[in-house]
């Protein structure tokens, strides 16, 4: 009976892990000009991708397809079987197809090899054995061989089905890059749930616009503190265009309590940080949020073209609208 301690368990999820990051790693070593042909098709192809495989090789082929659509390429996934009783309709001339077999000589696929030469449809494969009857067939032959299968007595796909994933997510990440695909072209296809609205959410959206805080540097300190505590902790400091010159943060009023007790006189201008971080209205509201992660603060000013002052973004803000 086999061992079932818990330390025991782990090191047999360990090895299974282990095999399937190697295999990946592999995969990639072998990464050939094949790759760049197969991404130059998708390119070029004016109609969608179509992606089919049987048994296992079939639900990869579904995620890959729906990693193709969401990320800019229309794609849908072919059962082949199905293809040869009525679905062949899906396929258009200007289609590309992508087909998936580990050992490259699913009898099933054969079929559907034979209609999309008819139509015309350049063809990829990907499979664990790129001398196959299938990889000869097809116009680019993607090589996903593993050494051995995570599983027992090779009993199920396991490592195979993870590099034949690894190798689709590696198309449609390269071929999104090569399409130029933005995060706004993200947000567009996921307008649903939280996702859509973080990627779709500028600062423009989240900006305080109404009574932000600022002073001239001539002005003393005690009007700012009076800012500081009414108008949470960040005061920008403004020239007579309203052009930003600094901020003033509540740490700045701590630093100065620590240095003297006579600090209600000082100048605005004397305290204030002169090269603050800022963000415009356009900006992403997820990329402000980076900005004060990265740098510990708390709050931007928001400028336009002309560095004008036009609003105050806060962490808090951002936060309760689902940006961080």
């Amino acid at each position: 009976m086999p061992r079932t301690e818990p330390t025991d368990l782990v090191e047999r999820g360990r090895r299974v892990l282990a095999l399937e990051a190697a295999a990946i790693h592999r995969v990639a070593e072998r990464l050939s000009p094949a790759f760049a042909a197969a991404v130059q098709l998708l390119a070029a192809a004016k109609g969608r991708l179509i992606v089919s495989g049987v048994g296992k090789s079939g639900l990869i082929a579904r995620k890959i397809a729906a990693t193709f659509t969401s990320t800019g390429t229309p794609a849908s996934f072919l059962h082949p079987v199905d293809s040869l009783h009525g679905d062949l309709g899906l396929v258009g001339r200007d289609d590309v197809a992508l087909l998936l077999s580990k050992s490259g000589a699913s009898d099933e696929l054969f079929g559907l090899v034979g209609q999309l030469k008819r139509l015309g449809v350049p063809i990829i494969a990907l499979t664990g054995y790129p001398d196959s009857v299938l990889a000869r067939q097809c116009d680019v032959a993607l090589d996903a061989s593993v050494a051995e299968e995570a599983c027992p007595e090779t009993l199920a796909p396991t490592t195979s089905t993870t590099a034949a994933l690894a190798l689709g997510d590696a198309l449609a990440v390269t071929l999104l890059e090569v399409k130029g695909f933005r995060r706004e072209d993200f947000a567009a296809l996921h307008p649903g749930g939280t996702l859509g609205r973080n990627l779709l959410l500028r600062v423009a959206d989240v900006m305080l616009d109404r009574d932000v805080p600022t002073l001239s540097p001539e002005r003393p300190m005690r009007e700012c503190v009076v800012l500081l505590a009414e108008k949470r902790g960040t005061v920008a400091v403004v020239d007579g265009a309203g052009s930003l010159v600094g901020v003033v943060t509540a740490g700045d009023l701590t630093r100065l309590m620590e240095r003297t007790d006579q600090f209600l006189d000082i100048p605005v201008g004397d305290v204030m940080t002169r090269t603050p971080k800022t963000t415009t209205p356009d900006v992403l509201a997820g990329a402000a949020v980076q900005v004060m992660e990265q740098h510990g603060i708390m709050a931007l000013p928001v400028l336009d073209g002309g560095r004008r002052v036009v609003g105050m973004v806060h962490l808090h803000d951002l936060m309760k609208a689902g940006a961080a």
